[in-house]
């Protein structure tokens, strides 16, 4: 059993399947143990957009994330420490992990400038000036009070010349070196978190495999693969997650960054990643665009008007247990905001659904053959 601790961080590997890189296991924080692969919902600004923390806790979200660079902004660092951290300003009991924003300074590139010593940015809230170090992203988790901080990178884009992308790279992995030895110097208050690390390097093999051995050198307790689904296309995606994997430490979790289509999950899954989170289920979700195991459904179409199924009759979710497509359907189209509750429901369940079909299959040593089955049907179209 490969196992890695860290103050109460602790993360295991529990199993192997022998045909692929797949691997399952479990991560220990302060707020509990999840099981892993693991989906995490995305709770951007304290909250998952259209449910309550009692419906993530129903539907057996584990770890949810948040983002360090929307809160620092509002409500204001200093309003969620005075609640008493993050936990008890959202009241939830389980883990969360916070992005320190390095994603964020990527996309709101017109409105920042980055230098060796850190970010200058406006806000998009209301044009003010700020200036973020890595020190500063960590102090900002650390108050926070997360149970798993990441480091302060800068997001690549893409296309990048190998040039910029290996100066991007150097430049993050300089910034993590700086993360870590905040990190080291936290207080015994805050000695219950716990730091990763973020692999950059676009698209270029030499770039991530050098990111992810000076990471490793540096020492984590955990590791990320950051700068991915920014544009780039589906197999330059699957061998920079790979390239990475390789080169990242066994008894480490490994955490690919804003991946959240089935078929990519599946797909890390077999490079070994443990650990995955995205937007899009329930960004999806708020579309009309839900998930189902032959594929998505445009729950706008006119076909569904008066189909009286249920969405997915293979799904066991409270959705699907009670309403029909056609109820779905007409929610949505009269612009109910109940729509909007049920189909993120729908979608987070199907991925943590999707994410524990998984663990059972590496448990049964047969991840390959579930991973082609699940294809097959959802490849096969509604």
């Amino acid at each position: 059993m490969d196992r890695v601790k860290s103050d109460v961080f602790w993360f295991e590997v529990r199993a192997r399947d022998g045909a692929c890189g797949a691997r399952a296991g479990a991560l220990g924080t302060a707020h509990g143990a999840v099981e892993t692969p693991a989906f995490m919902p995305v709770g951007t600004q304290a909250s998952v957009k259209a449910l309550s923390q009692e419906d993530l806790s129903a539907i057996g979200a584990g770890v949810i994330l948040a983002n360090a660079y929307h809160l620092y902004l509002r409500p204001g660092t200093e309003v969620v420490e005075a609640a008493g951290g993050l936990h008890r300003f959202m009241t939830w009991d389980g883990p969360i992990l916070t992005d320190s924003g390095g994603f964020q300074v990527f996309s709101l590139a017109p409105m920042r400038k980055i230098t060796e010593d850190g970010v200058a940015f406006q806000s998009h809230i209301d044009g003010s000036r700020h200036f973020l170090t890595p020190e500063g992203a960590t102090e900002v988790q650390l108050a926070l009070g997360s149970d798993v901080l990441m480091c302060f990178d800068e997001c690549t884009g893409y296309p990048a010349t190998h040039e910029t992308a290996g100066t991007s790279m150097r430049r993050t992995m300089a910034w993590a070196e700086r993360c870590k030895r905040r990190w080291d110097a936290r207080s015994e208050a805050q000695a219950g978190q716990t730091l990763f690390g973020i692999v950059q390097g676009s698209v270029y093999e030499d770039l991530r495999r050098e990111s992810a051995q000076a990471l490793a050198a540096i020492g984590f307790p955990g590791y990320a693969i950051g700068g991915v689904s920014v544009g780039e296309g589906k197999e330059e995606m699957r061998q920079a997650a790979g390239w990475a994997a390789e080169e990242l430490p066994e008894t480490a979790p490994r955490y690919l960054m804003g991946v959240g289509d089935p078929e990519d999950m599946l797909d890390a899954i077999a490079l070994g990643v443990d650990m995955f989170d995205c937007v899009m289920p329930t960004r999806n979700a708020r579309n009309g665009s839900l998930f189902t195991t032959r594929g998505k459904v445009n729950i706008k179409n006119q076909r569904y008007r008066r189909d009286f199924g249920p969405l997915d009759e293979a799904c066991g979710c409270p959705v699907c247990r009670r309403y029909s497509r056609a109820y779905l359907s007409h929610l949505f189209r009269a612009g109910e905001i109940t729509a909007l509750r049920l189909n993120t429901l729908h979608n987070l369940w199907f991925m943590l659904e999707l994410a524990a079909a998984a663990r059972r299959a590496i448990y049964a040593e047969r991840f390959m053959a579930f991973r082609q089955t699940f294809l097959d049907t959802y490849r096969a179209g509604v």
